[in-house]
């Protein structure tokens, strides 16, 4: 698919915009000030592909915390700020690589000046993150409940904001709980402008209700072209998100690392527990930059081919499956012995040149 042309701007290591890989984000839940949980979720979170992380900075103890966060995290480290614009000031000089906020409740123009002002000494982008549910009184009156057309009109007002004060370094995000809202107002934003896009649908739901939306809207997107960096929003462990905004990523060819398990959704015909194989070994799988596919077949109907496709993979037999690898077929394995011969064959691949 061809992805639409933005600025390209740089977070820390990662570089997001003009065509560069998509990154994968998430915000952790612990206590920004708990500086030893945080650095452990977010060395977690970076382990299972998560390329940026987002942190609450609600005081001035968790703006001093960010220091010794960034020094054991490897991962570019945006703050997110709420009401205070010291705030934000506080967790630039102690070394987040991006802010997030939402110019409309830092106290006016000439406090958001002070946030850019600081940003520009120490040469780090903004994320201007729009949200329907703040959307102010004057907008919603003007557009009387048009949702997409208000977002973009809010971002389009900060934007200009923004370039008042000659800063140009801007990530935009546009987001609603509702997934039809959301992808119309990125839609109509990335016909106007050329600024990378933030996507997430905000407060999707529980793991059920918030990856179904978060896929079709995250999804849908990105199969257009539109997005430079995504977020994945559940009311889970921050890993879920990870988890599954890879899985988006790599559902539409747009990521190409880490181990993928194509399996099948079982039937009459499965002699072997496919499901539970297939999520023990989704539990156990090592962490690697390589892309390795792995099939987890039941049976002979379309096992076969799709293992032959995979790196490696089996299709079941009766209480036991025959193994393939790169094509063919190697030969026969118990059924209890399937994860493991799959998991030493993975480490193999892993350790090849």
């Amino acid at each position: 698919m061809d992805r639409i042309y933005t600025k390209e701007i740089k977070i820390g290591n990662i570089t997001i915009g003009n065509y560069h890989p998509i990154a994968i984000q998430s915000m952790t839940n612990t206590d920004t000030r708990d500086i030893i949980a945080t650095i452990n979720q977010i060395n977690r979170l970076s382990d299972l592909g998560c390329d940026i992380i987002r942190v609450a900075v609600p005081d001035e103890e968790a703006a001093k915390a960010l220091k010794q966060i960034k020094a054991n995290t490897n991962i570019p480290l945006v703050a997110d700020i709420h009401f205070n614009y010291k705030l934000a000031i506080l967790s630039i000089e102690n070394g987040a690589d991006k802010i997030r906020i939402n110019p409309g409740n830092i106290g006016g123009k000439q406090r958001v000046g002070e946030i850019i002002k600081a940003a520009k000494e120490h040469k780090i982008p903004i994320r201007i993150g729009v949200n329907s549910g703040s959307l102010n009184e004057t907008i919603l009156l003007k557009y009387m409940g048009k949702i997409p057309e208000a977002l973009v009109e809010s971002a389009s007002e900060y934007i200009g904001m923004f370039n008042d004060f000659d800063f140009d370094d801007i990530v935009i995000s546009l987001k609603s709980s509702d997934v039809v809202t959301t992808i119309e107002s990125y839609r109509m934003f990335s016909k106007k402008f050329s600024y990378p896009l933030h996507l997430g649908v905000t407060e999707s739901g529980t793991l059920l209700s918030g990856t179904i939306k978060s896929a079709i809207g995250i999804g849908t997107l990105l199969s257009e072209g539109i997005g430079d960096t995504i977020r994945v929003s559940l009311t889970a462990d921050p890993s879920e998100e990870v988890k599954i905004a890879t899985q988006i990523l790599r559902s539409l060819n747009l990521l190409q690392k880490g181990i993928e398990i194509i399996s099948c959704p079982t039937c009459g015909r499965c002699d072997i527990d496919i499901v539970s194989l297939a999520e023990e070994l989704e539990k156990r799988l090592p962490s690697t930059s390589k892309h390795i596919k792995v099939a987890v077949m039941g049976c002979a109907v379309n096992g076969p081919g799709e293992a032959k496709d995979a790196d490696i993979g089996i299709a079941g037999g009766h209480k036991s499956a025959i193994f393939i690898k790169k094509g063919k077929i190697i030969g026969k394995i118990s059924e209890d012995k399937i994860v493991e011969t799959l998991l030493e064959e993975i480490d193999n691949l892993i350790e090849e040149d």
